[in-house]
């Protein structure tokens, strides 16, 4: 399908059942497409667009190992982690600074886990379409970039979200999504369609509620449009050779 306007496309990779979820967002941050399925079919989305932005919710490189060098490790804060805790992308432990705790990537990309593993493919395959690295600059129609989803409802709760799969954590995630303006169901219609016969019964009305790959999905894609259309708004975290995480927002608080 080809959009004539910008798409701002979040992808997450789960390597479930069905390992790749995609969210789709216009230029009014209006829900064009939401979905799941193999690579291949989220590659023939992309390949649709005649101009995209798409925010991958994967690490983009493997583990460089600056967080070892002594002249990188003065700058840096000590974690206090125990293990094997240098072994991390510099990113990763600027956002653990912050409080942010996110899965930490390997050096090696067969040490990682399978999700990781599709994203490194995934970004390759991205390239090989044409694809560049954000930022580069108004001339280039279709760019990606790393972020993750974490980190994003992170900053954007001011406070780490509540656990992703439960009931309340979903209602969390898309409640600051819809206030931020995304054109999605709104998650309040849920508690006015809750009955005392439903909970005794156990049925919910949980067919307003997005499910966690999916929250994590628009999360990317509202990473997306922010990263191009408000760039002053975003922070890049970490380096471009070890890969750089983007969050949609100025600044880090101090801790989350």
């Amino acid at each position: 399908m080809l959009f004539d306007a910008t798409t701002f496309i979040g992808v997450d990779p789960s390597g479930g059942r069905k390992p790749f979820t995609y969210a789709a967002l216009d230029g009014d941050r209006k829900l064009l497409a939401l979905g799941d399925g193999e690579v291949e079919e989220v590659l023939a989305f992309l390949g649709g667009q005649r101009s995209a932005f798409v925010a991958v919710n994967a690490p983009s490189q493997t583990n460089k190992g600056l967080v070892k060098q002594e002249e990188v490790k003065r700058s840096l804060a000590p974690l206090h982690q125990p293990g094997r805790g240098a072994e991390m992308r510099l990113s990763e432990h600027i956002l653990r600074e912050h409080g942010i705790v996110i899965a930490n990537t390997p050096s090696r990309a067969d040490l990682a886990p399978t999700w990781m593993q599709m994203g490194f493919s995934f970004y390759q395959r991205l390239a090989s379409m044409g694809y560049s690295c954000f930022p580069e600059g108004s001339e280039a129609t279709h760019q990606w970039m790393e972020t993750h989803p974490h980190a994003v409802y992170c900053v954007l709760l001011g406070q780490a979200p509540l656990q992703k799969h439960s009931l309340e954590g979903r209602l969390q995630r898309q409640l600051i999504l819809f206030e931020l303006g995304l054109g999605i169901q709104d998650p309040m219609n849920f508690f006015e369609e809750v009955t005392r016969h439903r909970l005794l019964k156990g049925s919910l009305p949980v067919d307003n509620l997005y499910q966690p790959g999916e929250l994590d999905a628009l999360a990317a894609a509202f990473t997306a449009f922010t990263a191009a259309r408000h760039p002053n708004q975003i922070s890049m975290i970490g380096t471009q050779e070890e890969g750089r995480i983007i969050i949609p927002v100025p600044e880090l608080k101090q801790r989350y």
